[in-house]
C-alpha cells in the first residue's frame, strides 16, 4: 500500500514492525508490534557481509535468519491468527524484509500487505506535519507559574470535551529540573505521536496547550507549533505560594519519595544560587520537609524567572484566580475555562 496521509492505518488487524530491535526502539508506526526479522547483531552481521564480501552470500545468509526468525514469530505470536487476520508489515525501505516476512504469511493464506517505501515513507508524512505544516487551530495557552496545576487542570478540561494537547504527556517530562519521569522518548517518536495529534484537530475549535519552553526536558518542539505558541493569548492560573506548596509535594511524590536523588538535583541549581542557599534547601530535602523547600523553590528560584518571561510578553488574556489547588477547585476552574478567545 501507498501511505498518503497519516490516517491511511486503519482497517489492519495488526501493523507489524520487521526491523530490528533498535530501530524500533527508536520509532515505529502507532500501535505497531515489534516482530523483527533480523535482531541488531544479524542485522549488522549481514550488513557487514554485504559490504566487505559479497552481496550474494550476504542475501544467502540473510535469507536463512529471516526464515527462521519469521517461523518463531509465527509459532509463538500467529498460530491463534484466525483465516481472515489482515496484517501489514513494514521494514525500513519497504523492500526485502518487510517482503520475506508478507510473503510467508500470505502463502499461509492472510491478507497481508506491506507498505510502499517502509517506514521512511511513514516518517515523511510525520516531518511534513509537524515541521511543514501551521498549526490548523487557533492556540490558546494555560499558563500560571511553577506548582499551579496547569497538567491536572488541561487532563480536565480535555474530560469536559475542550480540544488539548498534553506535550508533557508526549515527552514523559513535566518541564522543569525536577521533572524527569524515566526516560523521554527519542525526538522521532515525540514527533510520531504529536503529528498524529495534529493531523486530528479540528481547525474551528481552539487547542489549548500548557506554556512551555522551546524544550520538553530534552525535546524539541517543532518550529511551527513553536511559533503557534508564541504569539498566543494565555488564561493564567494565579494561587498562593502554600497552596502551589502543596500541590507540588503532591503532583511530585516520585521525587520526595527519593531525598537522595532530590539532594543531588538540587546540585544542579549552584550556577544561580550561592553555596548556603543551596546547602539550606538540601537540608529540608534531608529532613524531608517538602512544602517549605517547595515554597523556597519557588519563591527564589522558579518565580522570579517567571516573572522575568511574563516581563517580555503580552499580559494574559485572562487571570482565574483560586484559593486552592484541591480537586474541586480544579473542577471549578475547569468549568471557568473559555471556550473561545
Amino acid at each position: 500500500m501507498t501511505l498518503n496521509s497519516l490516517s491511511d492505518l486503519t482497517g489492519f488487524d495488526e501493523i507489524i514492525d520487521a526491523r530490528a530491535p533498535a530501530e524500533y526502539a527508536e520509532d515505529h508506526l502507532p500501535g505497531a508490534v515489534s516482530m523483527p526479522v533480523l535482531d541488531d547483531a544479524e542485522r549488522a552481521r549481514v550488513g557487514t557481509i554485504y559490504k566487505q564480501e559479497s552481496p550474494f552470500t550476504a542475501r544467502k545468509i540473510g535469507a536463512a535468519l529471516v526464515a527462521r526468525n519469521v517461523a518463531a514469530h509465527i509459532q509463538a505470536h500467529l498460530m491463534d491468527k484466525p483465516g481472515g487476520w489482515r496484517p501489514l508489515v513494514y521494514c525500513w525501505r519497504g523492500g526485502q524484509r518487510s517482503g520475506s516476512f508478507a510473503l510467508i504469511l500470505s502463502q499461509i493464506g492472510w491478507r497481508v500487505e506491506t507498505i510502499s517505501g517502509g517506514y521512511k515513507a511513514w516518517r515523511k508524512l510525520v516531518v511534513e506535519q509537524v515541521h511543514n505544516q501551521p498549526v490548523t487551530a487557533k492556540v490558546i495557552l494555560l499558563d500560571g507559574n511553577t506548582g499551579t496545576a496547569k497538567t491536572a487542570l488541561l487532563a480536565r478540561l480535555a474530560a469536559l470535551g475542550h480540544q488539548v494537547i498534553d506535550l508533557e504527556g508526549l515527552a514523559n517530562h513535566r518541564g522543569s529540573l525536577f521533572g524527569g519521569q524515566g526516560a523521554q522518548p527519542s525526538q522521532k517518536a515525540f514527533e510520531c505521536a504529536l503529528a498524529m495529534q495534529l493531523s486530528r484537530l479540528d481547525p474551528a475549535r481552539p487547542l489549548i496547550l500548557e506554556a512551555e519552553s522551546a524544550k520538553v526536558g530534552n525535546l524539541r518542539l517543532p518550529a511551527p507549533l513553536w511559533a503557534a505558541m508564541r504569539v498566543a493569548p494565555r488564561v493564567e492560573i494565579a494561587a498562593p505560594l502554600a497552596a502551589r506548596a502543596a500541590w507540588l509535594t503532591g503532583a511530585y511524590a516520585d521525587i520526595t519519595a527519593d531525598p537522595a536523588r532530590l539532594i543531588q538535583t538540587l546540585e544542579h541549581l549552584r550556577p544561580w544560587h550561592a553555596r548556603e542557599t543551596i546547602a539550606d534547601w538540601q537540608t529540608l530535602a534531608e529532613a524531608r520537609d517538602f512544602p517549605p523547600l517547595a515554597e523556597a523553590l519557588m519563591r527564589d528560584h522558579y518565580d522570579p524567572r517567571y516573572q522575568k518571561h511574563r516581563e517580555r510578553s503580552a499580559p494574559p488574556a485572562l487571570t482565574l484566580q483560586t484559593e486552592s489547588l484541591d480537586a474541586p477547585a480544579l473542577d471549578r476552574l475547569a468549568a471557568e475555562f473559555p471556550r473561545v478567545l
